[in-house]
């Protein structure tokens, strides 16, 4: 932990996942940990499965319906059956433009927040969150990377049980 307790932003854990049906199954895992004001900070190549990730999560929130990226609309509101979901996709937003849009109020909000290409808006995320990247290692097969940042985010990674590793990893 860092001197203010909200854990060591530079651990880094991975999962090797091998198949689209395990990308899913770890968003799953995820939104069952999930409460009220949570971010996800998401970021991949293109075609990495950022949006297959999202719509695993989503329905696992119990988001009915369809859920596709909202990469013209920049947020898409669902209800869930059990916290609601805002949906973010930030591809073609500058910073400022994110921050005069008050994206910001969502992270606050009663619901989860999943924003796709996150590190393009990283100065306005909140203090506590978690980064996923997806990195395309197969036709199906994706290493996720996770950077908790915040207590609840490391122990939502050890709680699933992700590999510290080694470049994030240190002893205190």
């Amino acid at each position: 932990m860092n001197s203010n307790g909200t854990g060591d932003p530079s651990n880094r854990y991975e999962l090797d996942i091998a198949s689209e049906r395990a990308t899913a199954a770890f968003a799953e895992a995820l939104a069952e940990l999930a409460f009220p004001g949570a971010v996800l900070a998401l970021d991949g190549d293109l075609g990495a499965g950022k949006t297959h990730f999202a719509k695993a999560y989503a329905a696992a929130l119990g988001v009915t319906g369809i859920v596709n990226s909202p990469t013209f609309t920049i947020i898409k509101e669902y209800e869930g059956t059990k916290l609601p979901f805002y949906h973010m996709d930030v591809y073609r937003l500058s910073l400022e433009e994110a921050d005069e849009l008050g994206l910001d109020e969502y992270f606050h909000g009663n619901g989860v927040t999943l924003v796709e290409w996150a590190s393009i808006i990283e100065q306005i995320l909140p203090p506590e969150r978690l980064h996923l990247r997806l990195e395309t290692t197969g036709a199906e097969s994706r290493r996720i990377v996770c950077r908790p940042v915040g207590r609840p985010y490391e122990a939502w990674c050890a709680r699933l049980g992700l590999r510290l590793t080694e470049e994030g990893g240190h002893s205190a």
